[in-house]
């Protein structure tokens, strides 16, 4: 069984706000500690409970936080940016199953430091479908026919998953008090938990189809600003639709729809607001 997991930070236990996942702010270091270790617990149960091969993307910022060191030996980590593909860089059709750690909820939406992609994006789609970072990628792993077995998260999250993924097996670490408070498990509890959820994720995998992509989609971006937009919008191929801060680009699958998103949202961080 080869199992592929991305490995976010806002949704780690006991992380609440930027100083927790900014690299240059001090509760960085013990941040990736736990979120290493919480990575390190999921992986260790998949190993024990049938996996054979495990691909880990670091999925965080400049995707370079895991500390490899920690994780079990028989583990690849792909870390580092750029990745043409991101958060699902590494993932093709030859995985059984796709794990989420560590994740948010969208932008706009109730959950701990929830976001998409960056924050001047305020939503995103794929046709009519509102979708963030999880939804986005659990298309990508459908493309290749690959189901999402588990996300791990706040409380946001997984209920975000679970509208999204049928049958999907969920883990909340901490409930959302506000966009920067929770209450949270500590860390040693939340890895047994974890540990256990995973083993039954396993378990449960021929019950959770893939989330199926649609076929050439459209996709949509409203960011914060005209001046994002503006930036998003140099991208050829896309349109700024008239009197509203959305771009729209018309992809040719999801993989195109997803590559013309990180683009678009690399281009409206050039922004500045003097």
């Amino acid at each position: 069984m080869k199992i592929y997991m991305s490995v976010d930070m806002e949704g780690i236990t006991g992380l609440v706000d930027y100083t927790h996942v900014s690299s240059e702010l001090h509760n960085y270091e013990r941040s990736r500690r736990i979120m290493t270790e919480e990575a390190d617990a999921i992986i260790t149960s998949l190993f024990k409970n049938g996996a054979e091969e495990i691909i880990v993307n670091d999925s965080h910022s400049k995707m370079n936080n895991l500390l490899v060191e920690l994780l079990h030996p028989d583990t690849q980590l792909i870390t580092g940016d750029v990745k043409p593909y991101s958060m699902m860089q590494g993932l093709d059709a030859s995985f059984d199953g796709v794990i989420f750690a560590g994740y948010h909820a969208r932008a706009s939406m109730p959950g701990v430091l929830t976001h998409s992609m960056i924050f001047g994006v305020r939503n995103m789609y794929i046709n009519d479908q509102a979708i963030g970072e999880l939804g986005f990628n659990a298309y990508v792993a459908g493309y290749y026919g690959v189901p999402v077995l588990m996300v791990a998260g706040d409380d946001q999250a997984a209920i975000e998953a679970s509208q999204l993924i049928e049958n999907v097996t969920t883990v909340a670490v901490k409930t959302a008090i506000s966009r920067s408070a929770a209450k949270t498990l500590t860390p040693a509890k939340a890895k047994l938990i974890l540990a256990e959820v995973a083993s039954e994720a396993l378990i449960k995998r021929s019950h959770i189809k893939p989330l199926v992509p649609p076929e050439c989609p459209v996709l949509r971006i409203e960011f914060a600003n005209y001046g994002q937009a503006e930036w998003a919008n140099l991208m050829p191929g896309t349109e700024l639709i008239e009197g509203t801060t959305m771009v729209k680009f018309e992809a040719k699958d999801i993989l195109q729809a997803y590559q013309a998103m990180l683009v678009m949202t690399e281009l409206a961080m050039h922004t500045t607001f003097s």
